[in-house]
């Protein structure tokens, strides 16, 4: 087929030239927002007196028709198109005759493939955003639930001090509300129109950017018109905050197959959302945290793979950046499918606060508390940590834990220790003696988890 272009050229391009330059198999993905685009820039053209009343009514008629049409798959993507703004200005001739070639008046590709890029991108932006509240959403309503179920705390995946399961998921709320902010942020960058910057240079025309901006949404224009086309920023920003959106979702898968073990045994995940083994009956594999795990490969590849793309770039547009679309396309539609199916799997889950509370009895988790009974006692907290050390070290080699251990042998250990030492280190009263702001005792934890009720409400 002609293209668009194809006037300065003596020879058709070769049909492997033309299918390896194509871009339409993907790019079709933009066509509402091509459609979109294109009748903003129409009705700015019509305000401006750069088309008459009859024009502007002809394309406007003519490309809602397309996109009704599309959309009732009355339209196959032909392939042999080079993208899908060739697609749809040529459809939108063929539809309504010769006012469909004037709607390119003031336009380049470069500067509508810019504009359909940032649509899209600012749609899925608040489409994530969406789901990520929802997430917060599910894991709230789970610490509401398990604001007293005692698990252990860890460091360098060792036992370390009590906490509670409500605080354990209290973490990764905070994790997922920064994430909500980067993309918000990621927005207000993005929500930029690139539409006027014409091929690099802007136009002789007496256009309107700010009006086309009024109409599509955008809060303001691209203010460089060598920028507006050669920008990639706000696809690479996306990408990098989705990548640290699924570096969250790994964390918490991997924690996920972690307590779902036998050797932990503190989760059970719902048959609804396991695997088995083709071989070995009894297995019951938690195979969509490993697939979400797994996943965030993908998504940190985008980004490189985008990143890489525009390292070296001249100004203005180059034909590499028709690589930019499949990395975005792939890593919105992965983090989306990853947002959709955790909190189902989360919501469904069962916990084991036995195993949990039975876990915090074994690995000396009050030890802490051992050297602050000592420091309420007037030692110094190195000290007293010393001998807190100590106290461990005896029962590792006597098989005992520091609830076992009589009060003889804590006096021998310093005769400051009195009979109300099993009372301070109980594993329940020590989590509950940490109420300062951010803690994991139920009163510390309902408190935060009411401030993050209301920032749901904010952020919904």
């Amino acid at each position: 087929m002609k293209q668009l272009w194809g006037s300065r050229f003596s020879k058709q391009l070769s049909k492997s030239t033309n299918d390896f330059n194509s871009s339409l198999s993907f790019d079709k993905k933009l066509y509402k927002y091509d459609i979109k685009g294109s009748l903003a820039h129409a009705k700015m053209l019509f305000l401006q007196g750069i088309l008459n009343e009859e024009e502007y009514n002809l394309i406007e008629k003519g490309l809602n028709e397309i996109l009704d049409e599309i959309n009732s798959n009355k339209i196959d993507f032909d392939c042999d198109f080079e993208d899908i703004h060739t697609f749809i200005e040529k459809h939108l001739t063929d539809k309504i005759g010769s006012a469909g070639k004037k709607l390119h008046t003031a336009r380049s590709r470069n500067d509508q493939v810019a504009l359909d890029f940032r649509m899209y991108v600012k749609d899925e932006l608040n489409n994530i955003n969406t789901k990520l509240v929802s997430l917060i959403k599910t894991l709230i309503n789970l610490q509401k639930e398990h604001t007293e179920t005692v698990m252990p705390g860890y460091t360098h995946l060792q036992r370390a001090q009590a906490i509670t399961f409500a605080h354990h998921l209290g973490a990764y709320v905070e994790m997922f509300k920064r994430d909500v902010s980067r993309i918000k942020d990621t927005y207000k960058r993005t929500n930029s129109n690139p539409l006027g910057s014409c091929a690099l240079a802007g136009t002789t025309y007496d256009i309107d950017r700010y009006k086309t901006a009024e109409i599509l949404g955008f809060n303001d224009i691209c203010l460089n018109s060598l920028d507006g086309v050669s920008d990639r920023d706000f696809a690479i920003e996306s990408l990098s905050s989705l990548s640290i959106i699924m570096m969250h979702l790994s964390r918490l898968s991997e924690e996920i197959i972690l307590w779902s073990s036998k050797e932990f045994d503190f989760i059970k995940i719902d048959d609804s959302y396991s695997t088995g083994s083709s071989l070995m009956p009894q297995k019951k594999n938690p195979d969509i945290a490993e697939l979400i795990r797994g996943k965030t490969g993908r998504v940190y590849g985008s980004l490189v793979s985008l990143l890489t793309v525009m390292k070296s770039l001249p100004l203005a547009y180059n034909k590499d950046m028709q690589e930019d679309k499949e990395p975005v396309f792939n890593a919105f539609e992965t983090v989306s499918a990853c947002l959709d199916i955790l909190p189902e799997m989360l919501e469904t889950m069962t916990v084991n606060k036995d195993n949990m509370l039975k876990a915090c009895y074994k690995g000396f988790l009050n030890a802490t508390d051992v050297a602050d009974y000592l420091v309420n006692h007037g030692i110094p907290f190195r000290d007293s940590h010393e001998i807190s050390g100590n106290a461990v070290r005896y029962c590792i080699e006597n098989n005992k834990t520091l609830d076992d251990m009589t009060l003889e042998e804590y006096k021998k250990l310093n005769s400051l220790f009195e009979e109300d030492i099993y009372s301070f280190i109980d594993i329940k009263k020590t989590l509950e003696k940490r109420k300062t702001t951010g803690a994991p005792s139920s009163t510390a934890v309902k408190e935060i988890i009411k401030i993050n009720e209301d920032w749901i409400k904010e952020n919904e």
